[in-house]
């Protein structure tokens, strides 16, 4: 059981917060963020294999090859005695097929992650204030950066870490419609929360920007295992 674990990190996380992100990001003077240059440099202890291993996984959450919403994200404890971390659960956006707009990628993992920690008949059995105190020391990983909402989710739920691939700004360049807020600025301003997190960015972006280019963009070949059926790409 990994649960002492998470709730010695969490008291541990209020002390230590510094914000790294790849260089491209821009910062106010004075900011209390550090400038990771490389994503690919090992932080906290996680060398980049490992990270690029449960980007790959965020990629997989979206359960087939090219849906037009490719936002995938994967929730992990990096804490556990495990060397490449657990898995605790994964999420994908499922607006279209739930009607609720706002249930993208990483707000659905957190929503199951909740029910998971929270699950009585589940490996874990945490309380519901178990729950929320576990997440300080767990790390969320998506393929896109998080639009502003799911940015301050990930802010209020104090992850450890947030990891994500293809930038807000390469999704806006692609023809997305984006909230032209990044995450950097969301942190920004989140410093007054209890838990700061640590932001990695551009994480295996060779393999997560197919995901999200081709939407918009004829030209633009189809993920693998997909090919181009009435002007959209379709699963083989």
């Amino acid at each position: 059981m990994w649960l002492p674990f998470l709730l010695q990190a969490a008291s541990l996380s209020l002390y230590f917060s510094p914000v790294l992100c790849h260089a491209d990001h821009h910062f106010h003077a004075g900011s209390q963020q550090a400038v990771v240059s490389d994503p690919k440099l090992s932080i906290n202890g996680v060398p980049f294999s490992t990270r690029a291993y449960w980007m790959r996984q965020a990629n997989l959450a979206l359960h087939q090859p090219c849906p037009f919403a490719a936002f995938g994200s994967v929730i992990v404890n990096h804490t556990s005695t495990s060397e490449l971390g657990e898995l605790i659960c994964t999420g994908a956006n499922s607006g279209s097929t739930t009607g609720n707009p706002t249930l993208h990628g990483e707000m659905a993992a957190i929503a199951n992650c909740t029910s998971i920690l929270t699950d009585p008949a589940g490996p874990y059995k945490l309380t519901p204030s178990e729950a929320v105190a576990a997440f300080p020391s767990l790390t969320l990983y998506t393929n896109a950066e998080s639009c502003p909402m799911c940015a301050s989710a990930i802010r209020w739920a104090g992850f450890r870490e947030y990891v994500y691939g293809t930038t807000i700004d390469e999704l806006i360049a692609k023809g997305w419609g984006q909230i032209r807020i990044s995450s950097m600025e969301v942190f920004q301003q989140s410093f007054d929360l209890p838990y700061q997190s640590r932001l990695i960015a551009g994480v295996l972006t060779n393999e997560t920007d197919p995901y999200f280019f081709w939407q918009y963009d004829p030209d633009y070949p189809c993920p693998k295992g997909c090919s181009r059926t009435g002007g959209t790409c379709k699963a083989d």
